[in-house]
């Protein structure tokens, strides 16, 4: 009788470890799944700034200044306030590729050569900054919100970039935060915002291949794509 009850208690709590564990582990996928879900439904709404500012900094993020997945920090509203332009513009009315629209797909943007060159230039910024600090970059907008407003019929794409240091997920954001910001700062200039639109490429498009601080300085760009509507 009390080996029977013995093994009956043994039994108990070992159903009670196995329970407990299959919990935490449901729960532990299930967080898992809901922050990739989450990160997969507002991934596009970041890209084209749509998304509300809590899906921008929903993803959970190590900075770009670290070279490991650390464990991640969110980003509060105050972060995005500190640094991000006071104004967000809303976005162009017409999507580029999509049926009914006159514009290309962003395939069908070209980089600028020759005269646009020094037109259109690229911009860099610090690690882990989506602002521009250094007056040749913001007389480069300048030149380039010149450009747009005398060209109402060119239309540009401003690319977010990131170096290959932290997560896909936060380089997709910090990019398309870095992109947002150029285009505010060009309509703010008085660019009409319908002639500009933004992607971010995270870190997808490496300028330079070099994992070292020189190539991370090169990779962390806005550049600009144009179209001119005939």
């Amino acid at each position: 009788m009390r080996k029977s009850l013995l093994w009956t208690l043994i039994l108990s709590c070992s159903s009670l470890l196995v329970l407990d564990s299959c919990k935490k582990q449901s729960n532990d996928v299930w967080d898992d799944s809901n922050n990739m879900g989450s990160y997969k439904r507002a991934k596009e709404r970041v890209l084209w700034g749509t998304g509300s500012s809590e899906e921008t900094v929903a993803f959970q993020s190590s900075k770009e200044s670290s070279g490991f997945d650390d464990d991640f920090i969110p980003l509060q509203d105050e972060d995005l306030k500190g640094q991000f332009s006071e104004v967000v513009f809303a976005q162009p009315k017409d999507s580029p590729g999509e049926e009914g629209s006159f514009l290309p797909g962003i395939e069908g943007f070209h980089l600028p050569l020759g005269a646009l060159a020094q037109v259109f230039q690229t911009v860099y910024f610090n690690t882990d900054e989506y602002t521009l600090k250094k007056q040749e970059h913001l007389q480069a907008i300048a030149r380039a919100a010149e450009y747009l407003k005398a060209h109402p019929k060119t239309y540009i794409f401003v690319t977010g970039n990131c170096d290959q240091r932290g997560p896909e997920a936060y380089n997709l954001a910090l990019g398309a935060r870095r992109a947002n910001y150029v285009r505010n700062l060009l309509i703010e200039k008085g660019v009409n915002g319908d002639q500009i639109h933004t992607i971010s490429y995270g870190k997808e498009k490496l300028a330079d291949l070099s994992n070292s601080p020189d190539g991370w300085a090169k990779n962390r760009r806005a550049e600009f794509k144009f179209y001119e509507k005939r």
